[in-house]
This record gives structure tokens, C-alpha cells and sequence, in this order.
């Protein structure tokens, strides 16, 4: 599967990943708001025989396929720490 990751300006290790139809006009607006203008990190051809460095993989995939996107948060934080 085909993805773009971005990272956010506002908060450092914050990235978004986003499948390759999504635009990032589809996230979440509260998302949105919260994570700043995106900045283009670098286009991925994820499988789950490529590992992620910070990320499970085949997680990051289920997020693409069920919403468009999936949020990395920076190390020892959780979503509800963000919205």
C-alpha cells in the first residue's frame, strides 16, 4: 500500500500517515487543527515484510484501509493526549 507521512510543525515526532487517495483535506478538522500544516516527510510503499521503525506495521495499514489515515504520536504519549 502506497503513503505519504507528514509531520507536524507544532509538535515534534508527530506524523500523519495518509493513503495515497486521501487528501489532506479529509482528516478530521479538530485533527487538523491540533497538528498544523503538514509537512511532506517522504512517500512509502508499506507491507507487512518491511517493518516500521517506530510503528506496527500492519496497524498502520489497518488505519489507511478502515479511515484514510493514521496518526504516529510521539513516544509515550496517546491520542487522548492530543484532542
Amino acid at each position: 500500500m502506497h503513503c505519504s507521512v507528514y509531520k507536524s510543525p507544532r509538535r515534534e515526532y508527530l506524523y500523519l500517515y495518509l493513503k495515497e487517495e486521501a487528501a489532506l483535506e479529509d482528516i478530521p478538522t479538530e485533527l487538523a487543527r491540533v497538528f498544523g500544516e503538514p509537512q511532506f516527510v517522504i512517500d512509502l510503499e508499506l507491507s507487512p515484510q518491511r517493518p516500521l521503525a517506530q510503528e506496527d506495521v500492519e496497524q498502520v495499514i489497518r488505519n489507511l484501509e478502515d479511515q484514510g489515515f493514521h496518526l504516529q504520536m510521539p513516544p509515550g504519549e496517546d491520542k487522548g493526549d492530543l484532542l
